[in-house]
């Protein structure tokens, strides 16, 4: 298995579980999102673009393009996150979205030098 195939999936696998962890009403998700004023309209639509995302990037393996799109995409995402974050003057809790940020970048990379 190359590296790229382990990080692609080991990046699905994390994205994926945020977004299950989203579309569950995990408290330790929403908490947060509450915190922070982020709209219960809009926590489905972000669950299904992170799950999304995780799915793109695994249909990137067979399909790059796809990947690379999936990869673009939850690049803005976790970007949005930390821009909300950022707004919520959340400081100490910026760490969280960078913790998907890297990953998804890393993958993103690697598909682009594929």
């Amino acid at each position: 298995m190359s590296i790229t195939v382990a990080v692609t999936i080991l990046t699905a696998v994390w994205v994926g579980f945020s977004g299950l962890s989203l579309m569950s009403r995990a408290q330790f998700v929403v908490e947060p999102l509450v915190q922070y004023g982020v709209p219960r309209s809009w926590w489905t639509p972000l669950a299904v673009a992170k799950l999304a995302g995780a799915a793109g990037l695994l249909i990137g393996l067979a399909v790059p393009v796809v990947g690379l799109l999936a990869g673009a995409g939850l690049v803005l995402y976790f970007l949005g996150a930390i821009v909300t974050l950022l707004r919520a003057r959340s400081y100490k809790t910026v760490a969280f979205p960078l913790l998907y940020l890297t990953p998804v970048t890393a993958t993103l990379a690697l598909g682009l030098t594929a």
